[in-house]
């Protein structure tokens, strides 16, 4: 599935992603009639930005409602750095991961995982640790999410 390039967004679809924003289960109706579209209109756009890949449907949960009490932050030193790409494909695989990415700087990866507790969290280090290639990892746990969303499409607009 290729991605589409977002100069090939334009500014209707950023308006019917901004609405799904607001409210993930917004009708076709309402967002035509937002839009001042018509709903046939909405439903093509919506559908070719499944299609491409823009957006996808999921269940967004609040992870402290449900269980996971141990959020942390991992920095990932991979030596050699050749190793890095294979090593990001290992610990992308891991359930536990929430963000990941390859960085500049002083370390190489960064994960951000969640976790049941504690002693989940540090069995999830020790097995990054043992990833062929992992030569050192520095966490930082987060006490407490102030916030947690998804980017401001607002922040586009030339």
């Amino acid at each position: 599935m290729k991605k589409k390039d977002t100069s090939t967004l334009d500014s209707l679809d950023f308006a019917i992603l901004s609405c799904l924003q607001k409210d993930g289960r917004m009708s076709f109706t309402i967002i035509a009639e937002q839009l001042k579209v018509s709903i046939g209109t909405v439903r093509t756009r919506f559908n070719k930005l499944i299609e491409d890949g823009t957006v996808s449907i999921i269940g967004r949960i609040d992870p402290d409602k449900v269980g996971f009490q141990s959020y942390a932050h991992i920095a990932v030193f991979v030596r050699p750095a050749t190793l890095k790409e294979k090593v990001a494909q290992k610990i992308s695989k891991m359930p536990e991961v929430s963000f990941l990415a390859g960085t500049s700087g002083d370390y190489d990866l960064e994960v951000d995982v969640m976790c049941r507790n504690n002693e989940h969290l540090v069995d999830f280090i020790n097995g990054i640790s043992s990833v062929a290639g992992v030569y050192q990892t520095k966490t930082t746990i987060y006490f407490k999410v102030y916030k947690y969303a998804q980017p401001d499409l607002n922040l586009l607009k030339k």
